[in-house]
């Protein structure tokens, strides 16, 4: 481990690079569960890994060197189980303020936690939690940006990346150190329990909030409007003059070229 001069209170401070690991939550959890205390705060950073997963178990495909690969390790004792998509909340908004400082004003999030600008994806979060009793114990942040990639695998369609958007490379050290200020802030604030205005903003950059669009929902095209999301953390859609709710496997978005 070693030092870092971020400008953070304790997220990134303890960092770990590598050159090439299977997947930078795996890597961590295996920290965690060594019998010596980790760190809050403690980021794994990679240039390659090759078996990176994204949700509902995707494979997250990265060119080696070209983007930002980390995981994050966090305590959110204070947060009760039943209520863990603040956390997801925070943590979304976190990476969603860094890249909007980077390139504006056409950044949102994805429902339920990835970053997209406009019609396509630059980023994703896989968050894994660990439950004791009533409340979270830990949580693995795996974090990863499309940086300075230019081309994707052609079924990666929705896919772009910082540079592509920019026209020019971006310092990947200092992408890190902008996304663990921002995770750090959007953090304390749900630890200050100021959990209404992480909901009214998360669901205020929602992709497509307030649009009809359509979905592929149980096999069949459906043409709704996401109105927001519930506590849990299901996407709540208007489909007619009624709102259903879906968890993630319930409902595929539908882009058009």
């Amino acid at each position: 481990m070693q030092n870092n001069t971020f400008l953070t209170l304790f997220v990134g401070h303890n960092l770990v690079k590598l050159q090439e690991v299977d997947s930078t939550n795996t890597y961590l959890k295996n920290l965690l569960s060594n019998s010596k205390p980790l760190i809050e705060g403690t980021a794994i950073m990679a240039e390659r890994q090759f078996a990176g997963r994204g949700q509902q178990d995707n494979v997250w495909e990265s060119e080696s060197g070209k983007n930002l690969i980390v995981s994050i390790y966090l305590k959110p004792t204070f947060v009760a189980a039943n209520d863990q998509f603040d956390l997801n909340k925070a943590i979304s908004l976190g990476v969603h303020d860094c890249l909007k400082e980077i390139l504006g004003e056409h950044c949102s999030i994805k429902w339920p936690n990835d970053i997209y600008y406009h019609d396509k994806k630059i980023g994703g979060i896989l968050i894994e939690n660990v439950i004791k009793g009533h409340q979270l114990k830990d949580s693995v942040i795996g974090i990863g940006i499309n940086v300075n990639q230019i081309k994707f695998n052609e079924h990666l369609v929705q896919a772009s990346s910082i540079a592509q958007i920019l026209q020019q490379d971006y310092s990947i050290e200092k992408l890190l150190q902008q996304i663990c200020k921002h995770i750090e802030s959007r953090y304390l604030q749900l630890k200050a329990g100021k959990k209404e205005k992480l909901t009214a903003d998360y669901q205020k950059i929602l992709l497509r909030i307030n649009e009809y669009h359509e979905y592929v929902i149980e096999n069949k095209i459906v043409s709704g409007k996401i109105e927001g999301v519930t506590p849990s953390g299901k996407l709540a859609l208007e489909i007619g003059n009624e709102i259903k709710t879906f968890n993630l496997k319930e409902i595929k978005f539908i882009f058009k070229p």
